[in-house]
C-alpha cells in the first residue's frame, strides 16, 4: 500500500506531502489544486509507461508545468511579511514521488541544460529527467537504494546486490523504468515498473451521441475497464461471468431500484442495456441518460474481478443525480477493501457520504498565495520524505 505521495514545483503544488490511507478522499474548492494533484500522480504512471514526454507536451511543456509563484512564501509569512514575488536563483525542478510499504520512488524533471527560448529545436520544451531514484523505504540511504540516476548516468543494484552502470544510452526524456527489459537482472526495479503500470485512473467518461459507450463494441473478456470506459459492456459481462455477479446486480438495484443489467449482442459485439420496471423492452445504451451510463462505468471499474493495487477516481460525481451519490459511496468503500482507492471530489454530498460510510475524514486542499496546501497540516504533521 502507498502511504506517502510527494510533489514539488508542479503548477500550484509548491511543496506538498500527502499521507495516504486505504481510502483517501481529497476535496477542496474550485482552483484549490485537486486536479493538479491528480495529474501529478498520473504522470508517475505515464513515466513508467514511456509516455512522459507526450503527457508533458499535452500540458504545454515543462514551462507550463513549473511552479510560477514566489520562490519563498512560507518563511516570509512566518515573519509576518506580505509574500513577495521573488524568483529562485536556480532552475526549478519538478519532482514527484511516493513511498509504499516496501519501496519508494522519485523522479525530477526540468528543462534541458543550457536550453533557451530561441533554440532552433521544435522539441525544446520536452522534459529532461534530472534525477531518478528507487529505494526500499524512507528514510533513503545508500544501503537501501536500488537505483540512482543523475541526468544520463544511471547506477542500478543487480540481483546479486552489486552496483552496475547501465550499459546503454538513456533518452533524456524517458524514465529508466520504461527502458528496462531485464527482469532477471534488476528484479526490484522491474517489479516497480509493473506495479505502476497496473494503477488505474478514471477521469470522466464521454457520453455524447457518438461516444463509444453508446455503440456496440468488440466482445473480449475484460478484467480491467479502459480509462475512457469504451469497453464497459465487455467489462460488465466479465464481472457477470468470472466476478461477483450478485454484487453487481445488487449495486444496480441499489442505484436504480427495480432495474437490472442487460448485456445485448452476440459473441462478436456487445452493448449495455437496462431492464427497467414498468417498461416492456430493454433500454439500449443510446437511450440511457448520461448519469446512468457513467454510473455503470463506475461500477465496472469498482467491481473489477482483477482489482488493481491503486484505483484513482477524479470527480466521479460528474452528471450523477444526487440520489446516486450515497450508493456510489457504498461501492467506493467496498472497493477499498480490495484495492487502495483515492477519490478526488468537490461534491459535498458525495464527500459526506464517503466520510459517513467509511468513517474517515476527507483531506481538504486550500490555496494560499497561489500555493496548494493541506488544511490543518503543519510541518510536524507531514509524512517522512524522502
Amino acid at each position: 500500500m502507498l502511504h506517502t505521495f510527494a510533489v514539488s514545483n508542479y503548477r500550484s503544488l509548491r511543496d506538498l506531502k500527502l499521507k495516504l490511507e486505504p481510502l483517501t478522499l481529497v476535496t477542496g474548492a474550485n482552483g484549490s489544486g485537486k486536479s493538479n494533484l491528480y495529474r501529478a500522480l498520473r504522470l508517475l504512471q505515464q513515466a513508467a509507461d514511456g509516455r512522459l514526454a507526450e503527457a508533458v507536451a499535452q500540458e504545454g511543456g515543462i514551462p507550463s508545468l513549473q511552479w510560477a509563484g514566489p520562490a519563498d512564501t512560507r518563511s516570509q509569512q512566518k515573519r509576518g511579511l506580505r509574500p513577495q514575488g521573488t524568483r529562485s536563483s536556480t532552475a526549478l525542478r519538478i519532482s514527484f514521488g511516493f513511498a509504499a510499504d516496501d519501496v519508494a520512488y522519485q523522479i525530477a524533471l526540468g528543462l534541458p541544460a543550457g536550453g533557451n527560448p530561441v533554440a532552433q529545436s521544435r522539441f525544446r520544451l520536452d522534459p529532461e529527467i534530472k534525477s531518478e531514484c528507487v529505494w526500499q523505504a524512507p528514510p533513503q540511504r545508500k544501503a537501501n537504494t536500488w537505483l540512482e540516476r543523475d541526468n544520463s548516468v544511471a547506477l542500478l543494484r543487480d540481483a546479486d546486490g552489486e552496483w552496475q552502470r547501465l550499459g546503454f544510452a538513456l533518452s533524456p526524456s524517458r524514465s529508466i523504468l520504461s527502458e528496462l527489459a531485464e527482469p532477471q537482472r534488476y528484479p526490484e526495479v522491474f517489479a516497480l515498473r509493473e506495479r505502476l503500470r497496473g494503477w488505474r485512473f478514471y477521469d470522466g467518461f464521454r457520453t455524447d451521441a457518438d461516444s463509444p459507450l453508446r455503440q456496440p463494441r468488440t466482445s473480449v473478456q475484460t478484467g480491467a475497464l479502459a480509462h475512457d470506459g469504451r469497453d464497459v459492456a465487455a467489462a460488465l459481462q466479465t464481472i457477470v461471468e468470472i466476478g461477483d455477479e450478485e454484487a453487481l446486480h445488487s449495486a444496480i438495484d441499489d442505484a436504480f431500484p427495480g432495474s437490472r443489467l442487460a448485456i445485448l449482442g452476440d459473441e462478436a459485439r456487445l452493448e449495455i442495456g437496462l431492464d427497467t420496471h414498468g417498461l416492456l423492452r430493454t433500454l439500449r445504451a443510446a437511450e440511457l441518460s448520461d448519469g446512468t451510463l457513467r454510473y455503470l462505468c463506475l461500477l465496472a471499474a469498482l467491481l473489477s474481478p482483477r482489482p488493481p493495487e491503486l484505483l484513482v477516481l477524479n470527480e466521479p460525481e460528474q452528471s450523477l443525480h444526487p440520489d446516486l451519490l450515497r450508493p456510489l459511496a457504498r461501492q467506493i468503500v467496498r472497493a477499498s477493501r480490495q484495492s487502495q482507492v483515492w477519490v478526488i471530489s468537490h461534491a459535498p454530498k458525495l464527500v459526506a457520504a464517503i466520510e459517513d460510510v467509511a468513517n474517515i475524514v476527507a483531506v481538504e486542499l486550500t490555496r494560499q498565495s497561489g500555493e496548494t496546501r493541506i488544511a490543518g497540516q503543519g510541518l510536524l504533521d507531514e509524512p517522512v520524505w524522502p
